[in-house]
C-alpha cells in the first residue's frame, strides 16, 4: 500500500496558478454557494446590495452633507459620497469575508484537499455581484444630477476593480492566515475598518487634508476613489500619479499576502 502525502509549497509558483485554474469549477461552486446562502430566505434578496450603500449614502448626506457641511469639490454630496461608497463597500466586504474564509470553511479544509487560496478568491469574486447591482443606484444618481462618464472614466473601471480586489485579497490573505491561529482578528477587524473609513476620502475630498494629502495617497483606496469620481462623474482629470501609487501598493500587498499565505498554509488543517 502506497501512502501519498500532499504538502503545500512555501512559495507561490506558476504551477499554483495552473492548479487554481484546474479547480475553477470548485471556485465557481464556492461563489454560487455563498451567494445563495447570503440571500436565502430574505424578502428583499439581492436588493440588499443596493439598499445598504444607498441608505448609508442617505445617512452620510444628512449628517455630513447637510449638518456638518463637509465640502465635496462642487459635486452634489449624495452622488459624491455614493461614488466613494461603491468601491469602499467592495473593498471592506471582500476584506471582511476573506479574513474569515478559512475559519468559516474549516470543515472542508480538514477533510478534502484543494488549493486553499480558492476560498479567499471566491469570497472576493462573489462581491462583484453586489457591486454590479449597487452600481445601478449610481447610474440613477448620475441621471438625476446630470452627470455623464467620459470614455476614459469607463475604461479605467476594470483597473479600479483590480486595485480594489488586489488590496482586499492581499490584506485578507494575511489576516486569514493569522485568524486561523489567533481568533482576535474577528474582533479587531471591524474596529480597524471603521478607522480606515475615516482615513479614506469616502465622505470627504482628499483636498481637505491640505499639505498632508500625500499621507492619504499611501492608502491604495484613495487613488481608486479619486479616480472613480473624476472618471465616472467627469468632474476633472484623473489623478494618474495617485492611481499609480495605489496600483503599486495593491501589487505589493497582494504579493505579501500570497507569500504569507503560502508560508503558513501547511498548518491550516492542523489548527483550524
Amino acid at each position: 500500500m502506497v501512502t501519498t502525502i500532499i504538502k503545500p509549497k512555501k512559495t507561490f509558483s506558476l504551477e499554483d496558478f495552473k492548479e487554481v485554474w484546474r479547480y475553477k469549477g470548485l471556485l465557481y461552486f464556492f461563489v454560487w454557494r455563498d451567494l445563495k446562502v447570503r440571500y436565502k430566505q430574505t424578502i428583499v434578496g439581492i436588493g440588499w446590495a443596493i439598499f445598504q450603500p444607498f441608505m448609508t449614502m442617505v445617512v452620510f448626506s444628512v449628517f455630513f452633507g447637510k449638518l456638518i457641511k463637509v465640502p465635496s469639490d462642487g459635486i452634489p454630496y449624495p452622488i459624491f459620497v455614493y461614488s466613494g461608497l461603491l468601491f469602499w463597500q467592495l473593498f471592506s466586504s471582500a476584506l471582511s469575508d476573506t479574513s474569515n474564509s478559512l475559519i468559516s470553511n474549516s470543515a472542508i479544509i480538514t477533510k478534502v484537499y484543494f488549493p486553499r487560496i480558492i476560498l479567499p478568491l471566491a469570497d472576493t469574486a462573489n462581491k462583484y455581484v453586489d457591486f454590479f447591482f449597487a452600481s445601478l443606484a449610481l447610474i440613477f444618481l448620475m441621471f438625476h444630477y446630470n452627470y455623464a462618464p467620459g470614455i476614459v472614466g469607463l475604461t479605467i473601471v476594470p483597473l479600479l476593480l483590480f486595485i480594489t480586489s488586489a488590496t482586499a485579497v492581499g490584506c485578507g490573505l494575511i489576516l486569514a492566515s493569522i485568524n486561523v491561529k489567533y481568533r482576535d482578528v474577528r474582533y479587531v477587524l471591524p474596529f480597524f475598518m471603521q478607522l480606515l473609513l475615516f482615513l479614506t476620502p469616502v465622505i470627504y475630498p482628499s483636498s481637505i487634508a491640505g499639505k498632508y494629502a500625500w499621507l492619504l495617497s499611501l492608502n491604495p483606496m484613495t487613488g481608486v476613489i479619486k479616480a472613480a469620481r473624476s472618471g465616472l462623474l467627469g468632474t476633472g482629470s484623473i489623478g494618474w500619479h495617485s492611481l499609480s501609487i495605489s496600483f503599486v501598493g495593491s501589487i505589493v500587498l497582494l504579493s505579501l499576502g500570497i507569500y504569507f499565505f503560502k508560508k503558513t498554509e501547511r498548518y491550516f488543517a492542523d489548527i483550524v
